[in-house]
């Protein structure tokens, strides 16, 4: 083997470093409904050093107050952001309090009575598929969207094993592979608020609510399960509700 010093530069001339090609941020397209749990995931994702694209879903809801609220919380970051219409499969969703403006809104808990009047058929996977769609366009590297744990893990398509079916069928997707990231599947609601408010989220600009009134009605589903997880987590709730005491 030889021996030979590699050679010296030349007197006077400076030795160049290496370049260390920069390390790129991860880039992940959000699903972002405008709701608190998807607005906090923003914020983490971005703490997280992600570089974040956030995709909302018009699917004919009831009313499009979460997509007004993802919008403009898209525009205050500086965050790119689109809207993907999927109003033409709305008549294949079936009669779903959130799309079927003919079904009331069942008020109370997530009893499961009230939790099937607002299941919409089949949503998440929907959602996904279109977030991996654009995710695998632009050679990005993660999908994510905010399932949490607790009552929305009675959805079907909140469960781990949805989430662990998912994540196999992205990656499957396409020759540029992306993997899905759901760093809230094992948090409840009450944990996502602590994070918020480490991470300086104005809960005040997010939406809950089933219903499109002016202010968040205090009764339904999710109202309540937003009164119960601020309380929780033992952070003041900013939330305006008709109801007196929700």
């Amino acid at each position: 083997m030889s021996t030979t010093p590699p050679p010296r530069p030349a007197a006077g001339r400076p030795v160049t470093p290496p370049v260390t090609p920069p390390v790129m941020p991860p880039v992940t397209v959000l699903i972002l409904s405008g709701g608190l749990d998807s607005t906090v995931l923003l914020y983490h994702l971005r703490a997280e050093g992600h570089r974040v694209k956030a995709l909302s879903v018009n699917y004919g809801q009831r009313h499009g107050k979460e997509l007004a609220y993802a919008r403009a919380t898209c525009e205050r970051l500086g965050v790119e952001h689109r809207t993907a219409d999927l109003t033409g499969i709305a008549g294949l969703l079936g009669q779903s309090a959130l799309v079927d403006p003919a079904v009331a809104v069942p008020h109370g808990g997530y009893a499961e009575a009230n939790m099937k009047a607002t299941v919409v058929p089949n949503r998440n996977m929907l959602m996904l598929a279109a977030a991996a769609a654009w995710a695998i366009a632009e050679k990005a590297d993660h999908v994510s969207f905010a399932a949490h744990h607790g009552y929305h893990t009675l959805y079907p398509d909140c469960k781990p094993e949805f989430i662990a079916a998912m994540t196999t069928a992205i990656l499957l997707a396409d020759w540029h592979q992306v993997s899905l990231v759901a760093p809230f599947a094992t948090r409840t609601k009450a944990d996502i608020v602590r994070r918020g408010a480490d991470l300086g989220v104005p809960f005040d600009q997010t939406w809950s609510c089933y219903e499109g009134g002016e202010l968040h009605c205090g009764r339904c589903g999710t109202c309540l399960e937003r009164v119960e997880a601020f309380r929780t987590a033992g952070v003041p709730d900013p939330t305006a509700y008709q109801a007196a005491d929700p």
